[in-house]
């Protein structure tokens, strides 16, 4: 197995980040739109893998099962070249840094991005609301799942963050979790084949999940499951609280700009600041 040095995966995020940036608007679109889905796939496995877990073995190890199952969908993101916003928040600022982009292009490509990653939970939260998250019977009458529970608690307790003071907690927590979402594909850059990439996206992931931080373009898709289920089913989660207002006032509004941080502060700029000499000199001789 060969393995990169940081400086040497730092240029790659660089190049990468450029090419990105370069991408035409209906492609960059479908691949965002891609990254939606997938992401979506692994936030529905660990909801309905985690269902009923904390009541026997107490909610660290519910987090736990969550985390565990949830890196399903950044392996398919990274393995099939889709394009996720909370990884390109790395991407198009180091490709700036080294000088092969601008924040021009940087724009473009979150703009372009975000919308398409959530269209593409959008609408995996539809088919999954519609299909294992709800039973139907001959009269056209649905009621929710016990997978279904999980996802309306799941999306409640994920606008449920009240006051400046919750605000903030999204805020860091966005911070923490895009931290340990670069850092995931950092060290998928670091190896050469398949099986070190799945590794090295995992245990980072399956992180962030469990400690229950915020990523943006998941919570595009828990917490309108949840409140799409709900409907559906004439569910009993306080519409107060859950509703598409709150799903951006309450949490992707704030988990969107500390995720922003987390990627562009304390992964491009610290990782560009530590290798800033290896980096030049890697692209000198390019």
């Amino acid at each position: 197995m060969v393995t990169f040095s940081p400086a040497q995966v730092c240029v790659k995020i660089g190049t990468a980040g450029k090419s990105k940036c370069c991408l035409p608007a209906g492609n960059m679109f479908v691949r965002a739109f891609l990254a939606g889905v997938y992401i979506a796939m692994g936030a529905a496995l660990a909801t309905v893998g985690s269902t009923g877990v904390a009541d026997f073995l107490g909610p660290g190890f519910g987090q736990l099962i969550t985390g565990a199952l949830f890196p399903v969908g950044l392996v398919l993101v990274v393995l099939t070249g889709a394009e996720l916003f909370t990884g390109d928040a790395m991407f198009a600022p180091m490709a700036i840094l080294q000088g092969q982009s601008t924040l021009k292009h940087l724009v473009y490509l979150w703009v372009v991005v975000y919308i398409g990653n959530l269209i593409g939970s959008l609408f995996m939260a539809v088919l999954v609301s519609y299909g294992p998250y709800t039973v139907w019977d001959a009269a056209g009458v649905a009621t929710i799942t016990a997978f279904g529970t999980r996802a309306i608690a799941i999306a409640t307790a994920k606008v449920s963050y009240f006051g400046p003071m919750g605000i903030l907690s999204v805020f860091f927590k966005g911070i923490l979790c895009n931290w340990l979402v670069c850092l995931a594909i950092f060290l998928a850059l670091a190896a050469d084949e398949v099986i070190s990439k799945i590794v090295a996206i995992w245990f980072p992931i399956m992180a962030f999940v469990a400690s229950g931080y915020e990523h943006c373009v998941a919570n595009m898709y828990f917490i309108p499951a949840g409140i799409i289920t709900n409907a559906i089913g004439n569910g009993s989660a306080n519409t107060e609280i859950l509703n598409w207002g709150t799903m951006w006032t309450s949490n992707i509004i704030w988990s969107t700009i500390g995720n922003i941080v987390g990627a562009v502060i304390f992964m491009a700029v610290i990782y560009y600041y530590c290798y800033k000499t290896e980096i030049c000199a890697l692209c000198e001789a390019k």
